[in-house]
C-alpha cells in the first residue's frame, strides 16, 4: 500500500528514495535466510519497487503482481481485486503459497494484507514498514511506525522548498 487508510494525521515520516532503496536492502538481508522463495508476488502499486530490490538481491527471477485497491488518498472504500495471481505462479509455491514471497511497501489497518494472505496463507509475507495494526499480519519487516503517522513514499512526493521550522514549518 503506498498510501495509508484514515485521515491524515500531524505525525509525518517522509522516505527518500535513498531511505527506501536502504530499507529494502535491508529487508531483502532479513529474508535471505528465510527461503528459498520460488516467485515474489508484489503488491500493487506500492510493493513494485520493493520487490524489484529485493528480487535483485535474492537472486528471484519470477515476479508477479497482485492488485488490490481499498482507498485512493482520502477515501477508504471496499476491498477489490484488480488483477489476480497468475496460476503459474501459484503452482511454484506450492499448496498454499509455501515458495512465494509477498512484497509491499507497507501494512497498514491489515486490510489488505488479510486478503492477499487469503490467497496465498503459507507465503512469507513481508514489507519494508510496518504499523501496529497492521503488523501481526506479516512475517518480516523492517521498520515499524506509530499508527497515527503518515509516510510519504519518494514516489508520491516532489522536491520543494521546505522553509525552517523556526519560521512555522511543520
Amino acid at each position: 500500500m503506498s498510501s495509508q487508510e484514515g485521515p491524515r494525521p500531524d505525525k509525518m515520516f517522509p522516505v527518500s528514495w535513498d531511505q527506501f532503496h536502504r530499507d529494502s536492502r535491508a529487508l531483502a538481508w532479513r529474508l535471505n535466510g528465510a527461503g528459498p522463495f520460488e516467485a515474489i508476488v508484489a503488491i500493487t502499486r506500492g510493493g513494485l519497487v520493493a520487490a524489484a530490490i529485493v528480487a535483485r538481491e535474492l537472486g528471484v527471477r519470477v515476479i508477479d503482481t497482485v492488485g488490490v485497491a481499498s482507498y485512493n488518498h482520502q477515501d477508504r472504500g471496499e476491498i477489490r481485486i484488480l488483477k489476480h495471481v497468475s496460476e503459474d505462479v501459484l503452482k511454484l509455491g506450492g499448496e498454499g503459497g509455501g515458495g512465494l514471497l509477498i512484497v509491499d511497501d507497507l501494512v497498514d489497518t491489515g486490510k489488505t494484507a488479510r486478503v492477499v494472505r487469503e490467497m496465498m496463507p503459507k507465503a512469507h509475507f513481508a514489507t519494508v514498514y510496518a504499523k501496529p495494526m497492521g503488523r501481526p499480519l506479516v512475517d518480516s519487516f523492517i521498520t515499524e511506525v506509530s499508527q497515527d503517522t503518515w509516510i510519504f513514499f519518494p514516489w508520491d512526493t516532489g522536491l520543494s522548498f521546505q522553509p525552517p521550522i523556526r519560521d512555522g514549518a511543520a
